[in-house]
């Protein structure tokens, strides 16, 4: 990681300022968390995004010299590790698109410094992009990333106050270029009292990561210590965000930074950095998780799990998208980290 975790003095009661009140955990009680595995592969020390594909997962670490997805089975065990050439500066989250290219935001800016930040990309054929943003008012940290089932990117920054926000391209992405974001929401957290992370009750209002589920239903963002979940309608994050969250707390954990929704959608998964790292699948409430299980009112892209091919698992790939009935193998050419 690029810049560790912020100075945290003067923030205790600071969200009791802020303006709509998150609502209290959900009055119906969901399964309790249960650990799935652990994740103690040392090259995953520091965990920041996760994404559920059938029975395994696609995981990315916080920082280091190249650009790494790692495939872990339902053991958590790594069982392949794909690399690309490039230098990020601090990636904090990771999703998957539809046509099967694997998105990061390269977007932590502990210190405030950063005059640009970045998507990239590992495409299906295997080539990469670098797409530059500029925020419209300054430099932000930002750990979470909301792929919408369109495609459009929403960069979630991570706020002291509580006060978030979200932000989009106003114009068309350019590989190699950059482009200006525009502040398209606002998410105001309130103190919970949740316990867990490291920075004290400010973890209560800081967001660590975002996730969207397959079938498209619905968000979640997370902060070290609670999970917050919205309704999803198409491909409308922005009028998502501006309804009320069921929130959820999360088991305590050293950073919690990593969320994903579980593949069927109906539960979340949820990881720390530091190892061992529990994978805690958290259920979903009642009410959210019989909204997951109705049937969609038309085709909704899926993601499948990793097939065995009888090929490398370089030229294998690292994913399989599928859309209706067309799978996409992803990364075929990217190059095993040694």
């Amino acid at each position: 990681m690029r810049g560790r975790l912020l100075a945290t003095g003067g923030v205790l009661g600071a969200g009791l300022v802020l303006g709509s009140v998150v609502p209290a955990a959900a009055e119906d009680a969901a399964a309790a968390p249960a650990v799935q595995c652990q994740i103690t592969d040392p090259r995953l020390a520091e965990l920041s995004g996760l994404v559920a594909v059938g029975d395994r997962l696609l995981a990315m670490n916080d920082g280091g010299e190249q650009l790494a997805v790692h495939l872990l089975d339902a053991a958590c065990q790594v069982i392949e590790v794909h690399t690309a050439a490039i230098d990020p500066y601090d990636p904090e989250d990771m999703a998957v698109a539809a046509d099967g290219t694997v998105w990061f935001a390269d977007t932590g800016d502990n210190n405030g410094v950063r005059g640009t930040v970045a998507l990239l990309a590992l495409r299906p054929d295997g080539t990469t992009g670098v797409y530059r943003l500029t925020y419209p008012d300054g430099p932000h940290d930002a750990e979470a990333l909301l792929l919408a089932p369109d495609g459009t990117p929403y960069v979630v920054t991570k706020e002291l106050l509580g006060a978030s926000g979200v932000y989009s391209p106003a114009a068309a992405l350019a590989d190699g270029g950059t482009v200006a974001l525009a502040k398209v929401a606002s998410v105001n957290l309130t103190l919970t009292g949740t316990a867990g992370g490291p920075v004290g009750q400010a973890g209560q209002l800081l967001v660590t990561g975002g996730a969207v589920a397959t079938d498209g239903k619905h968000l979640a963002l997370r902060t070290y210590t609670d999970a917050y979940v919205w309704t999803l309608a198409g491909n409308d994050v922005v009028g998502a965000l501006a309804g009320q969250p069921v929130r959820i707390p999360l088991p305590d954990s050293p950073q919690g930074e990593a969320i994903s929704f579980t593949a069927d959608g109906l539960g979340l998964l949820v990881a720390s950095e530091m190892l061992p790292s529990d994978l805690t699948r958290v259920s979903l409430t009642p009410e959210l998780a019989a909204a997951a299980q109705a049937p969609p009112a038309g085709p909704v892209p899926s993601f499948t799990d990793l097939t065995s091919s009888g090929m490398s698992p370089i030229t294998s790939g690292l994913i399989a998208a599928a859309v209706a009935t067309v799978v996409v193998w992803i990364s075929g050419r990217l190059r095993r980290r040694p």
